[in-house]
């Protein structure tokens, strides 16, 4: 079987669907990658520890923002669920003594299914979003390289987050220098493979700070590194998106 790679996305929130760019980029990216038989979503608006497993029956969505229009309320995407891959990733989780719980009634937010209404409109691959159980760089990192296995059985491993998160930059207009820097640095750094200076960007990076007044939104990059690390695909990254949205770098990254 194909080893699937593993992805970094820049998520959007609901009005995504309505960019007149960003829809299109996503649904052609994924279909240049192999086919997927399951996928694991990891997102910025899910944390909750011990690591938890969500709905693996039917997939409500979760509805997480405020004062959009009502359509924006009324979107679906019915994917199946996916308990096969529930017990793999409770089995390579808990075997080195990583606590894990089941969320049964936790459906997707709207980090896992914006972009996936996108990439996989069809609804027809089974899906699992799995908790953030900590922000720590380094914990999420061997998070996924303990779920990389995963990638060899056909499961699409994707952290979705935003490359740059202030939504200060929703009021400023333009692109903000900050998020410019910012989205700079992390193309080099992924590029030149800096797991060290990625791990430590609160400090390493230029307006770290300003970028991700708080780190939600940068952590599921550290389990898509962790996936990547573990198969030695760290080298093989491109961005396969980048630009940005209402001041925010939506840079998009594969692995593998």
């Amino acid at each position: 079987m194909t080893r699937m790679p593993a992805l970094y996305l820049s998520h959007g929130a609901p009005p995504l669907a309505d960019d007149p760019l960003w829809p299109a980029q996503l649904a052609a990216w994924s279909a240049e990658l192999p086919r997927p038989r399951a996928i694991l979503m990891v997102s910025a608006h899910w944390e909750e520890a011990p690591l938890a497993l969500g709905a693996t029956g039917t997939l409500p969505l979760v509805y997480d923002f405020w004062g959009f229009p009502e359509h924006y309320y009324r979107v679906t995407y019915a994917a199946p669920g996916a308990p096969a891959l529930a017990e793999a990733v409770r089995k390579l989780l808990r075997a080195p003594g990583l606590p894990v719980q089941d969320a049964p009634d936790r459906g997707l937010d709207h980090g896992a299914y914006v972009p996936l209404v996108e990439m996989y409109p069809e609804a027809d691959i089974p899906v699992l979003q799995i908790s953030l159980p900590t922000l720590d760089p380094r914990r999420l990192m061997d998070i996924g390289r303990r779920l990389a296995p995963l990638r060899d059985e056909g499961v699409l491993v994707v952290g979705s987050g935003f490359f740059t998160h202030n939504l200060a930059a929703l009021r400023q207009g333009g692109i903000p220098s900050w998020s410019a820097e910012f989205d700079a640095w992390g193309r080099e750094a992924l590029a030149a493979g800096d797991v060290d200076a990625l791990l430590d960007f609160g400090h390493k990076s230029p307006a770290g700070r300003l970028a991700h007044p708080r780190t939600e939104h940068f952590a599921p990059l550290f389990v898509t590194l962790g996936a990547a690390d573990a198969t030695g695909d760290l080298g093989g990254q491109r961005s396969v998106i980048d630009g940005f949205w209402m001041g925010l770098a939506k840079r998009s990254v594969q692995f593998g």
